[in-house]
């Protein structure tokens, strides 16, 4: 089946008159009709019946004509798209991202790498870190960015970009917001955060009950459980800097390491070099510090 075949009986079976329809497809009408012929060789039946100066759909193309038309529509929108691609006008740039990654950190060069490419989509997915790396092995996204990813693989190139510490939130201010605040308020267990975005092993030993804990697997329900003085959260110090919940850092000594990771020997596009190239040279210790200063 072509798509010439498909063009010539979508014409037909819009104008049911084989002149117009040839002339609309700017072909001869035996040439058009040979062609509606073949499709119906193809298909095994008759799609068009003519009958003097009139024709009409059979059923077989009563039935055919809503699945070729999204045929030939789907074949054309694919055309345009490469067409786009192979001129520059659209590309598509994919990164994963930590679930405990707050995407404010990245809205700044994700701006400045849309406005050196207008026609530029963005994808973002949330994963977890070994969910990440299966990402980057398969080829389905560019670039990522979050903490350990949990496993080692030979080929993957990573560039740190800021390490940190952890901060206890809640809903105000207790006497003094240490591991002792957990005694009061039952502890808040974000589900998407690793054991390295996450320090429950050191909480455990500190006395926190953490499998007792409220469980939840949105970061937006876990500021609203804190919020409402469901419990208290331990957080990446770079989390939660725009909600309005107490904190004060965790004395545990704990930290993670917050890295960029690529495919090592794989081709990159412009885009994802230049995003690349913007993450590197961010001077992070500083841009944490001034969103600090922000949220304070």
């Amino acid at each position: 089946m072509e798509m010439q075949q498909v063009r010539y009986f979508l014409a037909v079976s819009r104008t049911l008159n084989f002149t117009r329809a040839a002339e609309e497809c700017n072909v001869t009408q035996p040439a058009l009709t040979r062609a509606i012929k073949q499709l119906e060789d193809e298909l095994g039946g008759e799609l068009i019946r003519r009958e003097g100066r009139n024709s009409h759909l059979t059923d077989l193309g009563n039935r055919m004509r809503p699945l070729l038309q999204q045929c030939y529509d789907s074949a054309i929108a694919a055309k345009q798209v490469a067409s786009k691609l192979k001129k520059g006008e659209l590309a598509t740039l994919s990164l994963a991202v930590s679930r405990t990654f707050d995407l404010d950190l990245l809205t700044a060069p994700l701006a400045e790498v849309q406005r050196n490419f207008p026609g530029l989509q963005l994808k973002i997915r949330r994963a977890a870190g070994n969910e990440i790396c299966e990402l980057l092995k398969n080829g389905e996204v560019d670039l990522a960015i979050a903490g350990s990813l949990g496993e080692e693989w030979d080929r993957l190139d990573a560039w740190p970009m800021f390490t940190e510490s952890f901060d206890i939130v809640c809903a105000s201010d207790p006497i003094e917001l240490t591991v002792e605040v957990f005694q009061q308020r039952r502890f808040l267990d974000f589900a998407g955060a690793d054991d390295g975005d996450c320090p429950r092993c050191a909480l455990a030993e500190a006395g926190v009950q953490v499998t007792a804990g409220h469980v939840l697997d949105s970061l937006r329900d876990l500021e609203a459980f804190a919020a409402a003085g469901l419990g208290a959260a331990v957080v990446p110090a770079s989390m939660l800097r725009r909600s309005q919940l107490s904190r004060a850092p965790c004395p545990l000594e704990f930290e993670r390491t917050v890295t960029v990771y690529a495919v090592a020997g794989r081709q990159r596009s412009k885009e994802a070099a230049a995003l690349l190239n913007l993450l590197r040279s961010t001077d992070w210790e500083e841009k944490l510090s001034a969103e600090l200063c922000d949220a304070a």
